[in-house]
């Protein structure tokens, strides 16, 4: 990874651990090898709603960054927003200024829905910098530091947030927030945020999420 990335990542993480542990709205999930937070109720119902509702109107199939990943890896179906819309820019306003993070570094928000049996099979938010994609990531903001992913509805039953080598899984909550580091303290990419989105069993889960990189994005 070039050192310009790792030394950003090593800032940023500095920064932003000292923002959320100054919050005393933010709770730090007690586990080890990796920096997670949660705020409760960090969206109201109403937002909540009106966010399932921009999903629907733009859900297609996702994406992966590799075209050589297996079909089934995610099955999820992912509704991009407006930036322009005023009740995005709110949004995203607020995560910033949670995160205290630059606003110019911040991906647009993206919408994910799963309905039952789709998920989204255990990976990392950063980037590897081997890959294919990578060219294009560099010039295009760089590596991904912190992400932070809503949840817009609880389901009836599934889809969980398990991060397999922390032995934690966090089951979605209406409204609540979930932040965490992509990358070590010293600026390394962590191996230990290795995530995924595990089947939804019954009902329906809608969750946002934000991607901020090392430097202005796009």
């Amino acid at each position: 990874m070039p050192a310009a990335d790792r030394t950003a990542l090593r800032r940023m993480g500095d920064m932003v651990r000292k923002r959320l542990a100054a919050d005393p709205t933010v709770y730090r999930v007690p586990v080890e090898r990796a920096e997670l937070f949660a705020v409760g109720d960090f969206l109201t119902p109403t937002e909540c709603d009106r966010l399932i509702a921009m999903i629907d109107a733009s859900a297609q199939p996702s994406e992966t960054y590799d075209d050589a990943t297996q079909a089934n890896f995610r099955t999820s179906w992912s509704g991009n927003v407006d930036r322009a819309e005023p009740f995005v820019q709110m949004i995203e306003r607020r995560i910033d200024d949670l995160l205290g993070a630059d606003p110019s570094h911040g991906e647009v928000f993206q919408g994910q829905r799963y309905q039952p049996g789709q998920e989204f099979r255990a990976h990392h938010d950063w980037f590897y910098t081997n890959a294919k994609y990578w060219p294009k990531e560099q010039r295009g903001g760089g590596q991904r530091s912190w992400t932070a992913m809503a949840y817009l509805n609880d389901t009836e039953a599934g889809g969980e947030t398990h991060f397999p080598h922390l032995g934690i899984s966090i089951a979605p909550q209406r409204g609540a927030l979930l932040v965490w580091n992509n990358a070590r303290p010293d600026g390394r990419p962590n191996e230990d945020t290795l995530h995924a989105a595990l089947p939804v069993k019954a009902g329906v889960k809608y969750v946002i999420t934000k991607w901020y990189r090392t430097r202005v994005w796009g």
